[in-house]
């Protein structure tokens, strides 16, 4: 058995700025638990930037202005103490970056670059290129292991475990590389495993590890999910993929154009144009193509296209030369030359496991935080801002850390010989699992219930939803997790099976799917990324609250609700 004080599920920029934290703290032992090498996680994808108030291009932003951004981005769904605990913090997250050695684009006065981005007043995001997340995960890597944490790679979590007074005493996962259940007791636990947008599978600029597995594994031991509708569809993935091109390209200048050669924002977002919000851009989008003024009809292969050719060439190579790589490769377009075809695709996670405490990312049980995109705090609210998930990762990853290092101080933990019991059964229950899952030699194969699984929330729970589809959606994902008791897995092999991995995954992933259905058949309006077709109008009297799902005695799912913490901004109307 494995025994650290702090012990970090998930090796993004939220799991490792966390780690770090804790490892800050002389004396502690400090892991992160990863089913992939940490370098390759999530946040190494993210593009554009980072979002703080740092003032190197525009004088006149300030912190007061980027709270407002960020509460009218949610559609006032944020919580606004916790958005303002948040963005204050923003400014030192990205100089801690700095220091540590990130390599921000700079201005001609070598301070940090910053662009414009969706939704923003002022251009505040900061970035390296087009690969900021790339250099923010491996920035953070290397001052982990500078301070000593120890990385549990290719081990995947399968449970956590809790003592007899509810507090966290460990968790159990499964080794890849070798084939068994591990056990790791720990005083404090952080999840920061991410998203889970793979839910939608063929449509999501998500990477294949996005499949929610922390979310699912904290409602089991008893945490609620908080507003899992909102999901969120980024405006620009690539036609034919939904492989994400960055905000940056509209940052920088770039058109969205239909089939008549029309920038059709202006009649959308008359002010912002392109840079409005995220789920103001999609909705266009959709009704652009609906219309029959995309390219390619209506159906899933219809895009509109992202131009770029009149912008300098320099910008595009200097500034945006991994999407120029990635639309040359993936749609055989070079943006110097010609348009790039581009459609909304699921690109975030707004809800998560309920935090209950955002100046520590504290949840309902002692001894667990959540932070990043795993949690739902909520900073974001019914739409997240382009360059705030960045942000998040580094801001409330640290608070994570400060949470887990108080916790510590102040609990001894769970006594190690009820722990070492918990776990050993546990870790036989998983065990017994394994064999009685992998041996099956009929069943409908686990993949098939994916595919069914992302095609069901694309068509019925996607950009547009109504009650009768999502209805429908959820009587069919019923059905399918009736079928994944009995599915076909078929590799008894122990190391390296991945299709157990796959099977576990695709469990997780089915579990926030109910949860994303049952959320949206609640929220009976329209309110940022969640557009109703049956309601088109918000409605704050009803529904200015949070959807809170919690996992009954008898394993059915209880709806419940909270209300929004409302400080210093009423609700208005949202034009861009």
């Amino acid at each position: 058995m494995e025994q650290y004080d702090v012990l970090v599920v998930g090796s993004g920029g939220t799991g490792q700025r966390a780690a770090l934290e804790a490892a800050h703290q002389k004396g502690l032992r400090v892991a992160v638990v990863t089913k992939i090498y940490p370098t390759r996680s999530a946040t190494a994808m993210a593009q554009g930037g980072i979002n703080a108030c740092l003032n190197n291009v525009a004088k006149e932003d300030t912190v007061e202005t980027h709270i407002f951004d960020t509460v009218k981005g949610s559609d006032y769904l944020g919580d606004q103490d916790a958005i303002e605990y948040f963005i204050s913090r923003c400014p030192e997250g990205v100089q801690e970056m700095d220091y540590f050695g990130a390599p921000f684009s700079r201005t001609d006065e070598n301070k940090i670059a910053q662009r414009n981005f969706g939704g923003q007043s002022y251009p505040r995001t900061c970035y390296s290129a087009d690969k900021t997340g790339h250099v923010i995960e491996h920035t953070l890597y290397e001052q982990c292991l500078k301070q000593g944490v120890h990385f549990l790679e290719e081990w995947y979590l399968l449970d956590i475990i809790k003592d007899a007074e509810g507090k966290v005493a460990g968790i159990v996962a499964w080794n890849m590389k070798e084939g068994r259940v591990e056990k790791i007791a720990t005083k404090a636990l952080v999840i920061a495993t991410g998203g889970a947008g793979r839910m939608y599978w063929t449509r999501t600029t998500n990477p294949y590890t996005s499949t929610g597995d922390g979310i699912a594994a904290c409602f089991r031991a008893g945490c609620a999910i908080k507003d899992p509708e909102m999901m969120q569809f980024h405006p620009t993935g690539l036609g034919k993929t939904g492989i994400l091109m960055s905000e940056a390209v509209r940052g920088e200048g770039g058109y969205l154009l239909n089939n008549k050669g029309e920038r059709f924002m202006k009649k959308y977002a008359p002010n912002k144009m392109e840079l409005a919000s995220r789920d103001v851009v999609a909705k266009a989008i959709e009704l652009e193509i609906a219309a029959g003024r995309g390219f390619n009809g209506k159906g899933l292969d219809a895009y509109v296209v992202a131009e770029l050719r009149h912008l300098p060439k320099e910008t595009i190579l200097e500034k945006l030369h991994g999407i120029r790589d990635l639309a040359i490769t993936f749609e055989h377009a070079d943006p110097l030359v010609q348009p790039i075809p581009i459609r909304p695709t699921c690109h975030y996670t707004m809800g998560g496991v309920d935090v209950t405490d955002y100046k520590t990312a504290g949840t309902v049980i002692p001894g667990l935080f959540v932070a990043g995109e795993a949690s739902c705090v909520s900073l974001h609210g019914a739409n997240r801002l382009g360059g705030n998930s960045l942000a998040d990762a580094v801001v409330m990853g640290k608070v994570a850390g400060e949470g887990a290092i108080g916790y510590v101080k102040e609990n001894t933990g769970a006594d190690l010989d009820e722990t070492a019991k918990l776990l050993d059964e546990a870790a036989a229950n998983w065990d017994k699992k394994f064999v009685e899952v992998t041996s099956r030699t009929n069943g409908r194969p686990v993949v098939e219930i994916r595919d069914d699984m992302a095609n069901t929330m694309w068509n019925k729970v996607g950009i547009f939803r109504d009650e009768k589809r999502m209805t429908e959606a959820l009587d069919e994902l019923n059905k399918l997790i009736e079928e994944y008791k009995t599915c076909f897995v078929g590799d008894t092999n122990r190391t390296f099976n991945m299709a157990f991995i796959n099977y576990v995954e695709i469990g997780s992933m089915l579990t926030y799917a109910k949860a994303v259905v049952m959320g949206a058949l609640r929220r009976k309006e329209s309110r940022g990324s969640h557009i109703r077709e049956d309601f088109e109008k918000r409605d704050d009297q009803n529904f200015l609250n949070h959807t809170l799902i919690t996992l009954g005695k008898d394993g059915e799912y209880e709806v419940g609700q909270r209300d929004v913490v409302i400080t210093r901004f009423e609700p208005q109307e949202r034009t861009y």
